[in-house]
């Protein structure tokens, strides 16, 4: 897009003036407490820079300063981690997020989604949810949407993902720099995903740096759900197999599945990381506290909630265009990966 069509954003107002972006929202909201002498200074601003506010969407919303977050699971912590982000962003503008909790399935997600519409919310931030990107396009040309884990492209609505494919293999390309070459993968394979959903991707970075490396041989999806009940399935069904046949390492899908499996393994008698390593993928809290020590990977979940939020409202504000954000994933390692025993 060409300079002279890009939109004046709040953010532009805030520096044009030299106030705050909270300082600009009270002007927009007539909220109590903003000086005479403030107040003018930041309609002069919106008024060189034509600034239009809430010029489209939002003036079609009714001004209810509200975004409403969409999640399918409240035990996952990494999503509180994204809502942390999402929540930092919108305080500072005087919005207020309401978080609201599916059980899964297509029908109860799309029920709660209808009733953030309803209540005619200003914009959604969707985490994760399931469904065919078709429903989301529908969803996105009536209200703002902003979808956190799921990949692009899309037209109607934007997205914010790690970049699953890279963080993939950063996983594998560590377990074999330590020697490792039978190296399993906790595969979110239920439901039947889109091309887009981060289950989805992961398991494609996994089968891609493994047939990298000459590995091919040793791919394994283990089947299950990214969650701590299908972590200790998974766990015991490594445990159950014949020595031979089991891993040497093993890559987590998730945090909260790879500590799932870490204590089913455990609980078996099998040790970390010198009987199986095990990488995570997330980096939630639990995973830094020192006696569990997960390897894994940090996708920079607050960085992404906050880039979330800001896409939201600068769609709130009347961008059109759809934005595709890929987050950098990072490796941290810690105690649970290690060469593994001869």
């Amino acid at each position: 897009m060409t300079e002279q069509l890009k939109r004046a954003t709040i953010s532009d107002v805030a520096d044009h003036a030299g106030v705050s972006r909270a300082a600009v929202s009270k002007v927009l909201r007539n909220a109590y407490g903003v000086s005479p002498a403030m107040r003018t200074k930041v309609e002069e601003s919106m008024a060189l820079l034509n600034y239009r506010p809430l010029a489209l969407a939002r003036g079609m919303r009714g001004n209810s300063y509200t975004l409403g977050v969409f999640l399918v699971d409240l035990s996952n912590t990494f999503f509180s981690v994204l809502a942390e982000g999402i929540r930092d962003v919108a305080e500072e503008l005087g919005y207020q997020v309401l978080i609201g909790q599916a059980r899964q399935g297509l029908e109860a997600q799309q029920k709660l989604i209808e009733a953030m519409v309803d209540r005619r919310m200003d914009g959604l931030l969707l985490i994760a949810p399931f469904g065919p990107n078709e429903e989301l396009e529908k969803l996105g040309r009536s209200i703002p949407v902003v979808v956190l884990g799921r990949h692009g492209p899309a037209k109607h609505f934007d997205t914010v993902a790690s970049d699953d494919i890279a963080g993939s293999a950063l996983i594998v390309d560590h377990l074999v720099s330590l020697g490792h070459e039978r190296i399993s993968m906790l595969a979110n394979t239920q439901p039947d995903s889109e091309p887009g959903m981060p289950q989805t991707v992961r398991r494609h970075g996994y089968d891609q740096a493994m047939e990298k490396h000459g590995l091919a041989r040793y791919i394994d999806h283990v089947p299950g759900r990214w969650g701590t009940e299908s972590g200790l399935e998974a766990g015991r069904s490594l445990a159950a197999r014949p020595l031979a046949q089991r891993p040497s390492a093993l890559h987590g899908g998730a945090d909260v599945s790879a500590l799932g499996a870490y204590t089913a393994l455990f609980e078996a008698g099998i040790h970390i990381p010198d009987d199986m390593s095990i990488v995570g993928y997330d980096n939630i809290p639990a995973t830094g506290l020192p006696p569990i020590g997960l390897s894994t990977v940090d996708q920079s979940g607050v960085q992404m909630g906050r880039q979330a939020a800001e896409l939201l409202l600068s769609r709130i504000e009347g961008r059109t265009h759809s934005e595709h954000v890929l987050v950098p994933p990072r490796l941290i390692v810690r105690k649970t990966s290690a060469p593994p025993r001869r």
